[in-house]
């Protein structure tokens, strides 16, 4: 199938750059030079991807992945300024998948467009346990639906933190480090730093635990990484 990508960047040179390596991946770029046109066009294109600049004229990147992520779990990438790590935390914490530091490569950027829509559409494929329901505490996963809830309501998750909640409700009692955790939910030989995980884990706390500030269910094991506790 041919995938759509909606890219948002004032530096239109670097789009049309990008275009030629993604049109060679059956990957179709939809354009937009400021975020207004971006909301615009996500609405009428609903991509399978965003890519969106932070700094962008009408409405930033932050604003416009905010706006989305009030109707859509779309997987989000950002592309943040060298060095800025605030940049880098605040848009996973709204909600952001991968983010990417400028200038890049545009063969890098592929890749991770690429690894994202293959964990965002494929997760939900046949195998091994795929059917089953997941259950701890009041959290019930189901696989094969995608869905999660909590004491029976809804729990609206991003692609990622439905994976790693995945991975320790599969694994309960479990000790996973950082590099376990890139290994399950992102592909093999994907690179990021800590602050990525944790922000990831802060996010998936605040939709799960009570009281995301003293967590009973999702523990963090000092020096080693986390846990999901057995009940």
């Amino acid at each position: 199938m041919e995938y759509k990508v909606l890219a948002a960047d004032d530096e239109t040179e670097l789009l049309d750059a990008l275009e030629l390596y993604t049109e060679t991946e059956n990957i179709r770029l939809i354009k937009a030079d400021n975020g207004i046109t971006a909301l615009e066009l996500f609405k009428t294109e609903k991509p399978h991807l965003v890519l969106l600049d932070i700094m962008m004229p009408g409405l930033d990147g932050f604003a416009v992945l905010k706006r989305i992520r009030t109707e859509s779990h779309v997987p989000a990438i950002m592309f943040t300024a060298r060095g800025e790590d605030y940049d880098k935390i605040l848009g996973l914490e709204l909600g952001a998948d991968d983010y990417i530091t400028k200038p890049y490569n545009p063969m890098v950027v592929v890749a991770r467009i690429k690894a994202q829509l293959r964990r965002s559409y494929d997760y939900r494929e046949s195998g091994p346990g795929a059917e089953e329901e997941l259950r701890c505490f009041d959290i019930v996963l189901n696989r094969s639906e995608g869905m999660v809830t909590k004491g029976g309501s809804p729990v609206e998750l991003t692609r990622t933190e439905f994976l790693i909640l995945e991975l320790f409700m599969r694994n309960r009692g479990r000790i996973f480090t950082k590099q376990q955790i890139f290994d399950y939910a992102w592909d093999s030989g994907y690179i990021a730093d800590d602050n990525t995980i944790m922000v990831h884990i802060s996010n998936l706390r605040s939709k799960i635990e009570d009281n995301p500030r003293a967590p009973r269910i999702l523990k963090t094991i000092k020096g080693l990484g986390y846990k999901l506790e057995k009940e």
